[in-house]
């Protein structure tokens, strides 16, 4: 196999009923898209069950799935609870898949935390941040509260990343 670039997504919400939330609706989009591009040979879903079932990562690999991405192309990691663990519980499964080149694909307003925690795992990865600037994406309060909410955590993981 040559050049083996996976899009690792990293999860959000499953709300009642196993539904996605549309966080996590846009990214498996975008990694279906990048996959129907060619860009990634591979997906790999991250995200454990959270206060609904199923896991994130089975919620993820069902919409890729909707999307035309065969099962053979997706891999699931349905442990991790938190972004640093949707990283270091996919290190190993990315080893297996012979990944040579990460792409993340979570909203533009992680991606800054999810490099940082990447960085300080050993993992250099490309980013391919969901464009939540689209027509289809209101600016709700939502939204600019998960944004704002960034910048607390992303500070916490730069301290963290000092030791």
């Amino acid at each position: 196999m040559g050049m083996t670039r996976v899009a690792l997504v990293l999860g959000a919400a499953v709300w009642a009923g196993g539904r996605p939330s549309p966080t996590l609706r846009r990214r498996a989009e975008h990694a279906s898209a990048l996959w129907r591009a060619g860009q990634v040979s591979a997906i790999l879903a991250s995200g454990g069950v959270g206060r609904h079932g199923p896991s994130e990562a089975a919620v993820i690999a069902r919409l890729c799935r909707e999307a035309g991405v065969p099962q053979a192309a997706l891999v699931l990691e349905e442990r991790s609870t938190s972004t640093e663990e949707n990283l270091r519980f996919s290190l190993p499964l990315l080893r297996e898949m012979g990944a040579r080149e990460v792409v993340i694909v979570t909203d533009g307003f992680h991606a800054p935390r999810a490099r940082l925690a990447a960085r300080r795992l050993g993992l250099h990865v490309a980013l391919g941040p969901v464009r939540s600037d689209s027509p289809r994406v209101p600016l709700s309060l939502t939204r600019v509260k998960a944004g704002l909410r960034e910048v607390p955590a992303y500070l916490w993981y730069a301290l963290r990343l000092r030791r």
